[in-house]
This record gives structure tokens, sequence and C-alpha cells, in this order.
């Protein structure tokens, strides 16, 4: 990964404060997010501190940053010009301003406020996947990622339905008069949210970086399993949502079968391509190390679980003990382990790409710290572990606490190190690339020589 990878096109990629942004956003929000979890093991909270904590950790943190990645990786991937650098710019702004509020209506139990913060929040999501949907329908033919991107976008659209029904509810109840069950909506709301929006974009994502950093391809059964995955993904996470809708047993089991199926199918692919690495590992491989065995172990774990009970409410992300494995194992160490080459890789070619060849320039992994990635990991790593056994195990309070603290450590390093690359590579400056953001900034000015 010392280089750029010749198969992409870097000359599509947007202005560089447009990703970079919603990188740093997003990791301002997850330490937020995470004191606040840390708080809720700690002490009692006012209003739904447990409901701010799961929505700054999955959107203001995950979808945060994939709104970012999308609009980096689609044009420069797929060979195209992304559709709107202001709507790429604006996206955030609306996402931001909506969650934020939306975060104090709930913490100060002010819920009539929900419905206004609420649609600026879903107007911020139909700005991205409108925005994205039009960069990829310049696409001749989509493959195996783009295809993933574009059901991702759609679940985006059905999520933020649900979840702005849900918020309306809360202080104009109509959903009992539509014969819906408030939980039965809530938890297909959830499932369109961490199962079709996040995880068919992180599988999307996987199949292209998967295979391209470790410089390797899929071949033999790995061929099977990605057609296995890329038809029972999307219909599972699709009947397990209007299973739990409509509470019909059946349907969500079948649903949930395929969602495992698609899980076991994702690890196996991920493990074989680190298995057959040609190159030396980076964070981002060491990262990807644990979240094949992690989204295994959630999915053997959770099939039971989903065969018996589907619908309950507290088998909403998998089996209990197991949704720790599931957001920090999986969901978490993909976007720690893929920031990991983000963020370097923007920078250096805004920075350092026009210089290659003329004057000796570092490559992309000489930009961090290696000391500090190896902290982090094995903060991250030992932290998630600690919640695991925590909650796999029903352990005390005190194990949870000191776990989300060695997190909160992680985080910390992980930021610095990345804003470490912003500040000494960067040919913007980090309130620049965060000024950018308030004036929905669409272009940057010429990298200084």
């Amino acid at each position: 990964m010392g280089a750029i990878p010749g198969s992409i096109e870097t000359d599509q990629q947007p202005p560089m404060t447009v990703p970079l942004r919603h990188f740093v956003v997003g990791l301002a929000v997850l330490f937020v997010g995470t004191l606040v979890g840390l708080a809720v093991v700690v002490t009692d909270l006012p209003g739904f501190a447990g409901l701010s904590h799961v929505h700054l950790l999955l959107v203001g943190w995950v979808c945060v940053t994939i709104m970012g990645a999308m609009t980096q990786f689609v044009p420069v991937w797929s060979g195209v010009s992304l559709h709107s650098h202001r709507l790429a710019s604006a996206q955030l702004v609306l996402v931001v301003v909506g969650l934020l509020g939306f975060v104090a209506a709930l913490l100060a139990t002010a819920l009539s406020w929900l419905v206004p913060f609420g649609a600026i929040l879903v107007a911020g999501f139909w700005v991205f996947a409108y925005n994205v949907a039009r960069t990829l329908l310049s696409v001749d033919e989509w493959d195996v990622t783009e295809r993933h991107f574009a059901l991702a976008l759609g679940f985006f659209v059905v999520l933020t339905v649900l979840g702005y029904l849900l918020a309306v509810d809360f202080t104009h109840p109509f959903l009992a008069d539509l014969s819906l069950a408030r939980q039965n909506v809530r938890g297909a709301h959830a499932t369109a949210a961490v199962f079709g929006g996040i995880l068919t974009t992180v599988y999307g994502a996987l199949y292209q970086l998967g295979t391209m950093f470790t410089q390797t391809e899929l071949h033999g059964v790995d061929e099977y399993l990605r057609a296995a995955e890329e038809v029972g993904h999307p219909v599972g996470v699709a009947l397990l949502v209007l299973g739990r809708l409509l509470d019909a047993v059946p349907v969500a089991r079948v649903g949930g079968v395929l969602v495992v199926l698609a899980a076991l199918s994702i690890g196996v692919i991920l493990a074989r391509k680190l298995y057959e690495m040609r190159v030396a590992w980076t964070p981002m491989h060491t990262r990807y190390a644990v979240v094949a065995p992690a989204l295994a172990t959630w999915a053997l774990a959770t099939t039971p679980a989903w065969l018996s009970a589907p619908t309950a409410a507290g088998n909403t992300f998998g089996a209990a003990g197991a949704v720790h494995l599931l957001v920090l194992g999986t969901i978490g160490f993909v976007v720690f382990g893929t920031l990991y080459h983000i963020v370097p890789f923007i920078v250096w070619v805004h920075r350092y790409s026009d210089r290659l060849g003329l004057e000796p320039v570092p490559m992309i992994d000489d930009l961090y710290s290696d000391r500090l990635a190896a902290a982090d990991g094995v903060l991250l790593a030992s932290g998630t572990l600690g919640l695991v056994l925590a909650e796999w195990f029903d352990g005390p309070d005190a194990v949870g606490a000191l776990s989300g603290a060695v997190i909160c450590l992680g985080i910390v390093v992980f930021a610095t190190n990345l804003l470490l690359v912003v500040r000494e590579h960067s040919p913007q400056s980090l309130g620049r690339i965060l000024a950018g953001t308030v004036g929905v900034g669409s272009t940057d000015p010429p990298t200084p020589e």
C-alpha cells in the first residue's frame, strides 16, 4: 500500500476538504459518543441517554464516515466525476446539525424538537443518497462494490423514513392507528440501519479494499461465496425488516438466516484474502484481521437466537451478548482500518502525487506513526474484548466502565495519529478543512509548491 494502485482514477476525486471534513467531524462525534456511553455505565444521565449514545456512534461516526468515504471513492473507483461537490458539503452540515439537535432533544427530554431536527437529519441523508446515486448512474456497468453501494443508498432512504416516523410518534402518536406497534417499527428501523445501510456498505467496500490492498483476487470458493452473499444479504435484510415491522416471525426467521449466512461468507472471503496477502502488514490489514473472526463469531452466536426469536427486541442486533462483536469488532474495526488508508491516501494525492519521480517523497504509509497505530490497535482491541466478555458473561459494571475508558483512550490515540497526518502533510490546515463545512465550499485552493 505504499503507492497509489494503478486501477483507480485519482483525477476524478472531489476536493480534498470534502471527504476529510467528514472524517474529522466523525472522529469528534465518535469521542463524544463514547463518553456518553461511558457515562451511561457509571452514572445516570438525564433523558434518553442510551438512545443518544447509539445515534452518536452509528449516525455521527459510522454514517458520517460512510458519507465521506462514498463521496471520495465512488468517483475514484468508478472513474466518474462526483455529481455535485456542493451537495457533498451540504449533506454534512444537514446531518451534523440535525443529529446534534436530535441528541440534545433526547437528553433534555424535549421530544417535540425531535420532529424538526429529525427532518433536518433526514434531509441530509437524502441529499447524500441523491448525490451518490446520480454519480453511480453515470457509470456504464456496475461492479460488485457499486452494486452494494446502490443497495445501501436504498436502505438509507428506508431507515430514515422509519426513523422519522418514530420521531413524530413520540409526540403525535399515530402508528397505532396504522396498526403498527412502535416496538416493531423501531426494530425495522434499527435493522435497516445496521444491516441495510451500514453493513451493505461495509461489505461492498471490503470487496474492493480486501483485494486491492492484499494484492489478491477472488477465486475458487470466493466466487461462490460472493454470489451467495450478493443475493442473500440484501434479500435477507429486506425480509428481516419486513418481518420485524409486521411481527411476522417466519419471514424474519428466513431473513435472519440469509443475513447470517452472508456474514459468514464475507468473513471467510476476508480471512482468505488476508491469508493469501502478498504485501507487508499495515494497520489497515491488522484491523481487518480482527473483523474476520469477529463477524464469524457474531454470526455463529446469532444463528440460534434468530432461529428461535428473530423479532424479539433483545435480539435486534444479534444474540444477547454479541452486540459489541458486531458494532465494534466488525463495523468499528472496518472503519478504523479503512481510515488508516483513506486519510493518508487523500492527503498524499493532493500533497505529493505531482512530485513523484521528480523528488523524494514519502509513501502513503509513511505519513502516520507506526507506534501510535500499534498503541491504538492494542487499546481498541483490548477494550472491545473487555466489552464483549462483560456483555457475554454479564460481568460487573466496573469491567464495562474500564473497557469503555480503554476504548476512549484508544480513540484519542487513533484520532491523534490521523490528525497529525493532516496537520503535518496536508496542503490545507485543519481549520481550513473544517471551515468549509460552514461555508459549504466546493473547491480547494491550489496546492502550494
